[in-house]
């Protein structure tokens, strides 16, 4: 079998596992030696589907060219640029309100402590099916009624949705846009995507299930926008991160800064809006995982790029059951390339 055969019957055999209506993966090295494009299930490999959270690396690179254009500063606090916006009260901890200390940089890297406000009823409400819209003042609504997970700069990275609502809020005050119109004229335009933008109407491509139940939430998923909200193909996601990774939409000389990682939870480590996998020996009977560098979401959707094999990895599984599964998934990938071929 070639290699491409080997991966599309990793993924048909992943597509026939229970609760799975459709697998899209997309295989690429840097050389372009290895070139995967595969479905199976309901999905075509041309399939535009919602990317969910890998949505925080297009709002960190946004965020990184307003930085290198001097129009924001990463310590500035998010309060000096939402002027109109209160966030006192939003972050009390211990008694002491940092809400109006929240610094972009806290935000981007995850230690700012706030509540995730998708982990209010917003969470239940979109497994099962009843759909809403929101927006920012909801959002810091929906995080006030929420304990804090920490202080900020804690030691550690606390996820939360909330803190990539605000830098879109960022985004938008700083560029006088819509955060779709930056996404647009900053990212989609220089780069000739397409078929990426943030979610409008009814139309979300693949669809999302829980389990057996097609989820009919588009107005959730359109209000998600900056932390959650775009919908693209794997071949644009594929332009878009070797963009990303080769230093292309941001001076390079700040991307080291991104590459701070802190613990977020196991295996995950968190930058500036990447995350970071990479497996201890003892969970591998001590056989060494290659570094996975990108972004997952609660969809099954997955970007990562392998430094060391230096393939990058994309596509969905789209079932919001499962946000985990991608990672095991694309371990098998990459051990196939690796059989295939010498790593670098």
């Amino acid at each position: 079998m070639t290699l491409s055969q080997k991966i599309q019957a990793l993924v048909d055999a992943e597509s026939a596992k229970a609760n799975t209506h459709g697998v899209i993966l997309r295989v690429s090295s840097g050389d372009v030696r290895v070139d995967f494009k595969g479905s199976a299930g309901e999905a075509t490999p041309d399939t535009r589907f919602p990317i969910a959270s890998i949505t925080k690396m297009f709002t960190a690179a946004l965020i990184m060219q307003l930085f290198d254009e001097g129009r924001i500063k990463l310590d500035q606090t998010v309060q000096s640029i939402l002027t109109d916006v209160d966030l006192s009260g939003l972050h009390v901890v211990n008694g002491v309100d940092h809400g109006p200390t929240l610094t972009i940089r806290h935000l981007m890297h995850q230690t700012s402590g706030l509540a995730d406000y998708y982990e209010s009823d917003l969470a239940a409400d979109l497994k099962e099916g009843k759909d809403r819209s929101y927006g920012l003042i909801d959002v810091l609504r929906m995080t006030k009624a929420l304990p804090p997970q920490a202080a900020p700069e804690s030691g550690k990275s606390y996820y939360s949705d909330t803190n990539y609502q605000l830098l879109g809020a960022v985004i938008e005050q700083a560029t006088g846009q819509t955060y779709d119109q930056a996404l647009q004229s900053r990212i989609c335009e220089p780069l000739g995507l397409t078929q990426t933008g943030v979610l409008q109407g009814n139309d979300i491509g693949f669809p999302v299930y829980h389990k057996d139940n097609r989820l009919n939430v588009p107005q959730i998923l359109t209000s998600m926008t900056s932390d959650g909200g775009i919908i693209s193909t794997m071949d644009e996601m594929l332009i878009f991160l070797r963009a990303f990774m080769d230093g292309h939409l941001f001076n390079p000389e700040n991307a080291g800064q991104m590459c701070q990682w802190s613990q977020l939870f196991f295996p995950l480590q968190y930058g500036y809006g990447l995350m970071r996998i990479k497996l201890p020996r003892w969970m591998t009977l001590f056989r060494a995982t290659p570094e996975l560098i990108g972004h997952s979401g609660a969809s099954g959707s997955f970007a990562f790029y392998a430094p060391e094999q230096d393939i990058y990895v994309i596509g969905t599984f789209n079932q919001a059951d499962a946000p985990r599964r991608p990672i095991g998934f694309m371990l098998g990938v990459l051990n196939l390339v690796a059989k295939h071929r010498p790593s670098r």
